[in-house]
C-alpha cells in the first residue's frame, strides 16, 4: 500500500479554530491562565455526540473555549502557519480554510480588521510552506440572517483577493435555511463558491432546502444524501461536490462507526467527494487520517484513493495551473 501522506490532495473542509494543534491550545491556555476542561486536556480528544441539542451545545462550548485562547495577532498567524504545515505533512497541496470573522471581531478590531489579519496570515503561511491557500468566509446559522448578509458583503469585497467562497455553519437543526438565501445571493453575484453545511445532522430534506434556497456548489458534509437515491442522482447531475468528514461524522454520532460512513454508496453513484478533517482539534484526526480510515473501513484500493484526491482538487477553487500540477502529481503517486 502506498503512503497516504505522500498522496497529493486538496483540503476543502477545515474550520479555523478547529485546525489548531492540541499542543498549541495547551500552550496558549497556560500562557494566559485559561482553565481548560478535562476533555481538552487529560481526556483529549473529547467524547462527543450531537445526537441531540445538548450534545451539540457541549461540542460548541468546547469550540468556544478553544477560540478564547487566541488573544494576539501572533496567535492567529501561528494557527494559520501550523495548519498549513500540518496539511503539507499530510500531502496537502491546496487548503481552503473556513472562518467566521464575527466570532473574533470583538478581540481583533472588527470583522474587516480580522479578515485582513487572516488573509495576511494565509499569504505568509503559503509563502513559508509552499501550500496553496484561500479562505471561505462562513456565517453562523444560529445568528440572525442579517448578520449573514453582512458577512456575505464582506466576502464579496474580498472576492479575488484571497476569499474564494461563502459558507453557512453550526447546528443545521437551528434556524431556517431559506432565511439565509439573501446572503447567498450576495455571494453568488460576487462569483464566490457557495459551500453551506447540510446533510450531516439532518437528512435528505435538509439537503434539498440547501440546494433549492442557497444554490450550493459544494455541500459541507452532505453525506446523508446517500439515504435518498433520487436526491443523490440530482447532486451528481448538478456536479455538487460533497465535503465528507468521516472521523467527525462518527465522533458526533451521525454514524456508529467508520464502516457505516456510506462512502462506497456515494462513489458508486458517481458523486464528487472531497475528504476533509473538519475540526482536528476536537476530533483528533487530520487530513491524511481521513484517507487512512476510509481505506481501512472500506478496503479502498490505491486507485480509488487517488481518485478521491483528484476529486478534491477538481472541486477546489485552486487556480488552473495549480490544479494541473497537483493532478499530475497524483498520477505519479498512483503510477
Amino acid at each position: 500500500m502506498r503512503d497516504l501522506h505522500a498522496l497529493p490532495k486538496a483540503h476543502l473542509h477545515l474550520h479555523f479554530t478547529g485546525s489548531m494543534r492540541h499542543a498549541t491550545l495547551l500552550e496558549l491556555a497556560q500562557r494566559d491562565g485559561i482553565a481548560l476542561p478535562d476533555s481538552l486536556v487529560s481526556e483529549w480528544p473529547p467524547r462527543l455526540s450531537a445526537a441531540d441539542e445538548k450534545g451539540w451545545f457541549r461540542f460548541q462550548r468546547l469550540y468556544d473555549v478553544a477560540r478564547s485562547v487566541l488573544r494576539t495577532e501572533t496567535d492567529v498567524r501561528r494557527l494559520v502557519r501550523e495548519a498549513a504545515e500540518d496539511d503539507v505533512r499530510d500531502g496537502g497541496r491546496w487548503l481552503e480554510i473556513q472562518v467566521d470573522p464575527s466570532g473574533y471581531a470583538a478581540r481583533f478590531g472588527g470583522i474587516t480588521a480580522f479578515t485582513d489579519l487572516v488573509l495576511d496570515a494565509v499569504r505568509e503561511a503559503s509563502e513559508a510552506t509552499g501550500l496553496g491557500m484561500a479562505v471561505v468566509i462562513a456565517a453562523n446559522r444560529t445568528r440572525h440572517p442579517l448578520d449573514a448578509r453582512t458577512l456575505a458583503r464582506l466576502a464579496a469585497q474580498y472576492a479575488g483577493r484571497g476569499v474564494v467562497g461563502f459558507g453557512l455553519s453550526n447546528d443545521e437543526r437551528r434556524g431556517r435555511t431559506a432565511d439565509f438565501a439573501g446572503a447567498f445571493q450576495i455571494a453568488e453575484r460576487a462569483g464566490l463558491l457557495l459551500a453551506p453545511h447540510g446533510g450531516e445532522l439532518l437528512g435528505p430534506d435538509s439537503i434539498r432546502v440547501v440546494l433549492d434556497s442557497l444554490h450550493a456548489h459544494r455541500l459541507g458534509h452532505g453525506v446523508r444524501a446517500s439515504e435518498d437515491p433520487e436526491l443523490l442522482d440530482r447532486i451528481v447531475q448538478a456536479g455538487v461536490a460533497l465535503e465528507v468528514c468521516p472521523v467527525s461524522n462518527v465522533a458526533l454520532g451521525v454514524y456508529s462507526d467508520l464502516t457505516s460512513v456510506p462512502l462506497p454508496t456515494l462513489l458508486a453513484a458517481g458523486a464528487t467527494v472531497a475528504l476533509g478533517a473538519d475540526d482536528p482539534l476536537l476530533f483528533g484526526s487530520r487530513l491524511a487520517g481521513q484517507y487512512a480510515t476510509m481505506r481501512a473501513a472500506h478496503d479502498l484500493t490505491d486507485d480509488q484513493l487517488a481518485e478521491l484526491a483528484r476529486m478534491s482538487v477538481r472541486a477546489s477553487r485552486a487556480p488552473d495551473d495549480v490544479r494541473t500540477a497537483v493532478l499530475g502529481e497524483i498520477d505519479a503517486w498512483a503510477a
